[in-house]
């Protein structure tokens, strides 16, 4: 899905976001929640990804280095 650059890009945005809107009182804004809500669950969601995803290629590459040995 997404980068580390652009995880941490959107992590950045999101903490920004969640102190100039703090700072700003509008945090009770319905579309600011909601667009910082659904920033961070793609960050949630990413790393979740990237985990399962890193322990199947793991696996797999175990899976082949036993395969070839005699």
């Amino acid at each position: 899905m997404l980068n580390d650059k652009q995880s941490l890009a959107l992590t950045g945005f999101m903490a920004a976001g969640i102190f100039v809107f703090g700072i700003l009182n509008i945090l009770d804004n319905f579309i600011i929640l909601t667009i910082l809500t659904i920033v961070f669950f793609t960050v949630v969601i990413n790393m979740i990804y990237s985990k399962f995803k890193e322990e199947d290629t793991t696996q797999e590459q175990n899976n082949s280095k036993q395969k070839k040995l005699p």
